[in-house]
């Protein structure tokens, strides 16, 4: 059954060039974000304006509910098409970037990376929610989640052997033309034609997709119980070096082996997310994976080599459980009116925590030992999983959402 419904899911035209368009623009976002950080820093020196490079691109995200609101109101596959072409011109601008008096550029493009990035994905969440069948939805953005991390096992990689051997410019390049492709791809799809306005939908803003997800018994735990859980997943990055060095005493070189194998982790459950969605309850579900991801934090206060590998290879398969259980529900809970604001409300409320987790974590670790700190995040995390399972008693279970056209 597993095999034939991600069979399905590749084999719908519509849902394959989604996921084609996710893994060529991913690929090359992914290079560039390892890639920014070393260009600001090669050119000015300062380790503060490199990691303010990443901040520029998630900056953005804390703006969802007003971005999500501008998708609602623009119609979808040709926002898709336009803001993947206007990338694309824009990132040829950084061949520009030769100097530290230029490096504003390079600032300004990654500003408006962020914008489009939020503005995509609500196009993008909306677009699917019509397209594929409600019943695939886990399946879908399960395999999204795993093109997703398997670009980053191998595109920032590439990105910083190709900087190194060619300059930023290089990199710059390979991420417009990824981004070319994606708008062709984009341009490909067959969706519905504009839907009709909703009145008072003008009048509704921003909020409108804050009081879906909060008015919603089903959207509010699981988006509220992905904002906890990110904020774990912030404090427990942070810690990522103090773990390879004074934990482990390893090289700080051993964090990209801990990466690559949570990625592979994120991967396998990007595979079985949706199966493991049809046969549990989404709540069940997510506090499973929270579990996972809490108990194998907690293990990373060990010493040992085996253990390591082991707990972020568990983080990687517990982590994203709440994030596509989240958003595979908000694209079947939500009227298409506001789903766009909807899903982007949804992502700031649970990415946004994560931001903030690691500027928060960087401090503790210089006061807090990671032997103590780690454990009490996992058991932060372990009680998230406790409360959604209590919660669920006297919940309903939650049916396919019906469209008009099937009513």
């Amino acid at each position: 059954m597993a095999g034939s419904a991600t069979g399905r899911v590749l084999r719908d035209r519509t849902a394959g060039l989604f996921l084609a368009a996710v893994v060529v623009s991913g690929f090359g976002s992914s290079a560039m974000s390892l890639a920014a950080g070393i260009w600001v820093k090669s050119l000015t020196g300062s380790d503060a304006l490199a990691a303010l490079a990443l901040f520029a691109v998630w900056l953005p995200v804390l703006f969802g509910p007003l971005l999500g609101a501008v998708a609602d109101r623009l119609p979808r596959k040709p926002l898709l098409v336009g803001a993947n072409v206007v990338m694309a011109l824009l990132l040829t601008t950084l061949t520009a970037v030769d100097s530290a008096g230029r490096v504003w550029i390079l600032f300004a493009v990654l500003l408006v990376y962020g914008v489009a990035y939020v503005l995509t994905d609500a196009a993008e969440s909306a677009l699917v929610a019509q397209a594929v069948d409600a019943r695939l939805l886990g399946d879908f953005n399960g395999l999204r989640m795993m093109a997703n991390e398997g670009m980053k096992l191998v595109a920032p990689l590439t990105g910083a052997a190709l900087y190194t051997r060619f300059g930023g410019d290089a990199v710059a390049l390979l991420d417009a033309a990824s981004f070319a492709l994606a708008a062709g791809l984009y341009g490909l799809l067959r969706v519905r034609g504009p839907r009709p306005p909703v009145a008072g939908d003008r009048k509704a803003g921003r909020s409108s997709g804050v009081r879906q997800v909060w008015g919603s018994p089903v959207l509010r735990p699981l988006v509220l119980a992905g904002s906890v859980t990110m904020l774990c997943a912030g404090l427990n990055g942070a810690t990522l070096y103090a773990v390879v060095d004074g934990v482990l005493g390893r090289s700080p070189a051993y964090a990209g082996v801990l990466s690559a194998v949570q990625g592979a982790g994120s991967v396998a459950i990007g595979l079985l997310a949706g199966p493991l969605l049809r046969r549990l309850p989404e709540r069940v579900f997510t506090a499973a994976g929270i579990a996972v991801f809490a108990v194998a934090v907690g293990l990373r206060a060990l010493p040992y080599d085996a253990v390591a590998l082991v707990s972020c290879g568990l983080i990687g398969v517990g982590l994203p459980c709440v994030l596509i259980a989240a958003m595979t529900a908000v694209q079947r809970e939500t009227p298409d009116a506001v789903l766009g604001r909807t899903a982007a409300t949804a992502g700031t409320l649970m990415m946004a925590p994560n931001a903030v987790a690691l500027a928060l974590g960087a401090g503790l670790v210089a006061l807090v030992d990671v032997r103590v700190l780690l454990p009490l995040v996992g058991a932060a995390a372990l009680l998230t999983a406790a409360w959604l399972v209590a919660g669920r008693r006297g919940e309903a279970p939650a049916g396919p959402r019906v469209s008009a056209a099937e009513t």
